[in-house]
């Protein structure tokens, strides 16, 4: 049996942890003997993973003295690496951001994998030395291949790194699609008498941009149009998000429900699945709205344009007045899926990819 090692930070709510999830689940379902390691074993999600998933924590060190930190972390390098040192056939570091994370899987195995979520030259403006700062200090170059859940995301990472080309592999997250369609069927109490749409994500502006949909929002209750909107979600911004809700008097419009570790009734009681962001890797949130049957739009993030756009929903320029004439056109006429999204060949083909990284 094969023994596989993911490194992660955590699993709370998120769209990294829902597919670290899957796709740990499905590996152990494959008879692959699986090591979660994470720099805090916390997380609503900690429970979902197979019970023959080995979960250990390696929790960094945080002693205000930086000497003192140093030292012990050091001891926890060592002891890590005696223990763990190439005793894996394969490791990743699934949360790319994690300096921590790119230390374990690059020692755990030769057969290592850096798990990218974002398209970073997107992230950090155009700012080639930035991501370079960023990848440098993740050791880049000493992982053997380099995955990103978005075809763009991977073109715009070979712009900085052209030498890196032949470590860098599109694959897209693995969706359970059945689990998905089951937990859709949950009873909520939620009654729905208006059009409706839906937002799941981290409250966090910088990224989310959620002041888009509460601007936008503002527009069509002017309007007098018949809507609301859900935020499924928290974060550092949530409080600012209801501040500006009850400053524009849109408590009637905008309704929101906190975290959920079950999204999906909500979804399915939509009409349309928004997103805002500014940036995104390959947003797990697109693949649960057509497994849902939900259209969507959204801003020009990630393959949008080429996976959205015109078949499952609508693509947006970053801006509110943009978003507010789409949803103000979903209210009035609705829209209509161009094409049946096939989530068993979806699957299929990432099946495959991994099976090639893994072995």
């Amino acid at each position: 049996m094969k023994k596989l090692l993911f490194a992660a930070y955590d699993m709370n709510i998120g769209g990294i942890e829902t597919s670290l999830l899957t796709l740990l689940n499905y590996l152990e379902d494959k008879k692959y003997d699986i090591t979660l390691v994470l720099e805090k074993k916390q997380g609503k999600f900690l429970n979902d993973l197979n019970s023959n998933i080995n979960v250990i924590e390696y929790n960094p060190s945080e002693n205000r003295i930086f000497f003192i930190r140093k030292i012990l972390n050091l001891f926890k390098r060592f002891a890590f690496i005696l223990k763990h040192k190439n005793k894996y056939d394969f490791s990743a570091s699934f949360a790319t951001y994690s300096c921590v994370g790119s230390f374990i899987a690059r020692n755990a195995s030769t057969n290592n994998a850096l798990w990218c979520h974002a398209d970073y030259l997107e992230l950090f403006k155009n700012d080639k030395e930035k991501v370079k700062d960023f990848f440098e200090k993740l050791h880049c170059r000493k992982f053997k291949n380099i995955i990103f859940v978005s075809n763009e995301a991977s073109k715009t990472f070979i712009q900085v790194y052209p030498e890196l080309k032949q470590k860098v592999v599109f694959c897209n997250n693995l969706i359970d699609y059945k689990k998905i369609l089951e937990l859709s069927k949950e009873k909520i109490t939620e009654v729905k008498n208006t059009y409706t749409f839906v937002n799941i994500g981290r409250h966090d502006e910088l990224q989310k941009k959620l002041t888009r949909i509460i601007e936008a929002s503002k527009m069509l209750k002017k309007d007098n149009l018949n809507f609301k909107v859900l935020f499924i979600g928290e974060g550092k911004d949530t409080k600012l998000y209801k501040q500006l809700v009850e400053k524009y008097n849109l408590q009637d419009k905008i309704e929101f429900l906190g975290a959920k570790k079950n999204p999906y009734p909500y979804m399915k009681l939509a009409d349309t699945v928004l997103l805002t962001s500014d940036y995104e890797g390959y947003p797990v949130v697109f693949i649960e709205a057509l497994i849902l049957n939900k259209p969507i739009i959204t801003t020009d993030v990630s393959d949008a344009m080429q996976d959205i756009n015109n078949k499952y929903g609508k693509v947006i320029k970053k801006d509110e007045n943009e978003l507010y004439l789409a949803m103000k056109e979903f209210i009035q006429n609705g829209y209509e899926i161009k094409e049946k999204f096939d989530p068993e060949k979806y699957n299929k083909e990432i099946t495959r990819k991994l099976k090639n990284i893994i072995n």
